[in-house]
């Protein structure tokens, strides 16, 4: 079990803006389904709450996963490995 909670504990520093954009993203999705919706139903993504959520969910965590940087591999740190 402790193992599992380092390796996630990991996973979300890794990952934290990713995660915050999803998040942020779900919520707007919700908002946008909620205030501005599609009352007709021939919306693809705005006629259904579940499926505005996933895809503005998507949508955030993309955005912000481009602001996220990765230390840049060179041959000196993979000779220190």
């Amino acid at each position: 079990m402790l193992v599992y909670l380092c390796c996630m504990k990991r996973f979300i520093v890794k990952y934290r803006l990713t995660l915050i954009g999803v998040a942020i993203g779900a919520l707007i999705g919700m908002a946008y389904w909620y205030f501005v919706g599609c009352s007709t139903g021939s919306c693809a993504i705005t006629s259904n709450p579940i499926n505005s959520t996933l895809y503005f969910a998507f949508a955030g965590g993309l955005i912000l996963n481009t602001f996220s940087s990765e230390p840049q591999k060179t041959k000196e740190n993979e000779l220190e490995k």
